[in-house]
């Protein structure tokens, strides 16, 4: 395993690595690890993504860390195990750990209204259809900072359907990375729920909204938080909203077009600073870096004599947070499975069509990118890519082949 170099600026510390052990002093079948690196030695192979890297971890140490093919199909490099990556919404956990870290510090409640903080949320409407027409309805109760955490706000993303209300997010300037968070904010707020806050899981921006929040009870810049109370303590040199430029070998590309599709793809430029630090999705990350963070939850939230969150909070934040009575509508949650509080979680053993313990939880990003941590197995994984198509059909198979490793 490699030491990494900094992100911004260069000289900044080096991501200090884990520690590591042989896959079999970890109940780890090293034939079967090498399987899952034949198997997606073929994928690279057969063009399905450029490159990967995979690290696996139990019970405290890394037993497995390989980088395979190549880091962007435009160039010969390598994929190496300091490549950088967009981790989309990988960046969600992150920022709702800094969240739970204002709640512990008594700065807000999970029960707050978010207009308490982003008073431009108070005279939000839900949008209902009706014969063809959407209709503005108060809102039956007021949307609060654990609706945020859990996507239960009535916020959605545009890309999450095509309905009046997602037309409205598509036809405005909610994606663009020139606006600051503030702006962005108060843009969401004028346009309609797509449900009643409590009602419906609806994976949403209500991650920004968060960092919004963070940025207003902290009177800092998102980054400049998320750099103080969690990023730096965890030595997570690698991860911000941008890159430098002395960094511009290592950036892990897609391909120009979908394998599967003939798609163009176009993620966002990572050398760029934008004005937007975006809580949903901005962050960009290496994959030793997010194996820090991965291993700060394993503990319970400490690392190296840090502690980030509490194990009560910990434990609150991986528990399921919508139960039976709300609706999640078919929607990226898979069977047997809830939301907590920035995470997905594992309801029951069977069901999903994937392998997993009771209690896991995990999250993913839009670009490929993917992350869990399984108490009951003691096991944590990273699977960092560039291939936005294929990220479904690779985080089923990077699950399959882990699982089938576990002695």
């Amino acid at each position: 395993m490699t030491a990494t170099a900094a992100l911004s600026p260069a000289t900044a510390p080096k991501t200090p690595p884990l520690p590591e052990a042989k896959p079999e002093t970890l109940g780890l079948s090293r034939p079967r690890l090498q399987a899952m690196s034949d198997a997606f030695k073929r994928e690279i192979d057969k063009g399905t993504v450029p490159g990967i890297t995979v690290l696996v971890a139990r019970r405290g140490q890394v037993g497995w860390f390989e980088a395979l093919g190549r880091q962007s199909p435009a160039l010969s490099a390598p994929m190496a195990l300091d490549s950088i990556f967009r981790i989309f919404s990988m960046s969600k956990p992150i920022v709702s750990v800094a969240v739970m870290a204002l709640v512990e510090d008594g700065h807000l409640l999970l029960g707050d209204p978010v207009a308490k903080f982003i008073p431009e949320f108070a005279d939000q409407k839900v949008g209902v259809v009706s014969g063809g027409r959407l209709d503005l309805v108060p809102p039956r109760r007021p949307m609060t900072v654990q609706d945020l955490l859990r996507h239960t706000s009535g916020l959605t993303y545009e890309h999450q359907g095509d309905g009046p209300v997602h037309k409205i997010y598509q036809d405005s300037r909610v994606r663009s990375r020139k606006i600051t968070n503030a702006e962005h904010a108060a843009l969401v707020a004028s346009f309609p729920l797509v449900c009643h806050p409590g009602d419906e899981f609806n994976y949403s921006r209500s991650t920004d909204i968060l960092g919004r929040i963070i940025e207003v009870v902290s009177g800092k810049p998102l980054g400049a938080f998320l750099t103080e109370r969690v990023l730096a303590p965890l030595q997570m040199a690698e991860t911000g909203f941008a890159t430098s430029e002395a960094n511009a070998n290592r950036l892990a590309e897609p391909f120009a077009a979908d394998p599967w599709t003939g798609d163009k793809v176009a993620l966002f430029n990572m050398l760029e600073q934008p004005v937007m630090e975006s809580g949903g999705g901005g962050l960009v990350s290496t994959t030793m870096d997010y194996a820090r963070f991965a291993l700060m939850l394993r503990n319970g939230g400490t690392l190296d004599g840090n502690r980030i969150i509490g194990r009560k909070t910990l434990e609150l934040m991986a528990s399921d947070h919508l139960g039976p009575e709300v609706k999640t509508n078919g929607t990226l949650l898979s069977p047997g499975h809830g939301f907590g509080l920035g995470f997905a979680v594992r309801r029951e053993a069977g069901i999903a069509p994937f392998p997993g313990s009771v209690g896991q939880y995990f999250w993913s990003g839009i670009a490929g990118t993917f992350f869990w941590i399984d108490p009951k197995e003691d096991l944590l994984a990273v699977f960092m890519s560039q291939g936005p198509g294929q990220r479904d059909y690779t985080r089923t198979l990077v699950r399959d082949l882990v699982y089938a490793a576990v002695d």
